[in-house]
């Protein structure tokens, strides 16, 4: 399978261009065949040269919530420099998810803002945490996105899925036709010294943790998904941020 990369996974490797790319020509010698742009300012000629040097497609990005909902023609023309089709919000502001009425109102200019990019030949796409799994009464916001922003679609986290309390592959299956785009990113369970409560959630990565990666990405092609990029929250805090990524794309390579 092909396999992307978010490169927030990296955000400390790509704080300057000739970082970023290092990094993307180093991420392509270990297999990975596009990028998705995000954990850095984002700057379109930039990106654009970094894509052009390496060989490797920005095929996704993660965007300023304000530029995606008051800048949005300028946006998709410099999306679309790089070759772009995609674009993405990395969540919603949290005050949005304080009273119903607000989120509501969120959701429509989300809303309003996916409707300008599709017509542009565009689409925004949005990556869920854990925390679109709150009700407000019987509804959850990610039912509320479903349900009032038609033209929005969705970089389905595996991760915060699971840690959402979803049934991972079920919910894949409720978003087939606007699931084009996928974060890899394992489960495992770790103790921690020293702390009230020992044992917790934390990122692995893919093929480390207790996910069954084969059958969420047998759920996710069934759902439509075109691009599986592996994020890792916390691999720029390892000593080798490149061997915990590298741990993932030889795993998938391997499927």
């Amino acid at each position: 399978m092909n396999v992307g990369i978010n490169l927030y996974s990296l955000r400390k490797q790509i704080a300057t261009e000739q970082d970023f790319l290092a990094t993307a020509l180093r991420l392509k010698e270990m297999g990975y065949a596009s990028l998705q742009f995000s954990g850095a300012p984002f700057d379109a000629q930039m990106i654009g040269r970094v894509s052009r040097a390496s060989g490797l497609p920005v095929t996704l990005t993660h965007v300023p919530c304000e530029r995606i909902l008051n800048d949005t023609k300028r946006l998709a023309e410099e999306h679309l420099s790089f070759g772009c089709r995609r674009v993405g919000l990395g969540m919603m502001p949290l005050d949005a998810l304080s009273d119903e009425t607000r989120c509501l109102d969120f959701i429509q200019k989300l809303q309003q803002a996916a409707h300008t990019l599709k017509g542009l030949g565009l689409t925004l796409f949005y990556h869920n945490h854990h925390m679109e799994f709150y009700r407000f009464g019987r509804q959850t916001v990610f039912e509320l996105l479903l349900g009032n922003a038609p033209d929005l679609h969705f970089t389905a986290d595996v991760y915060w899925l699971q840690y959402g309390g979803a049934d991972v592959t079920a919910y894949l299956k409720k978003l087939a036709g606007r699931v084009e785009c996928v974060h890899l990113k394992d489960y495992r369970i770790v103790r921690k010294q020293g702390e009230g409560q020992p044992f917790a959630p934390a990122f692995a990565p893919v093929g480390d943790g207790s996910l069954d990666m084969p059958a969420i990405i047998a759920a996710a092609r069934s759902a439509g998904t075109q691009e599986f990029y592996v994020e890792q929250d916390d691999a720029c805090d390892y000593p080798d941020p490149f061997e915990q990524v590298g741990r993932s794309v030889r795993y998938l390579a391997a499927l």
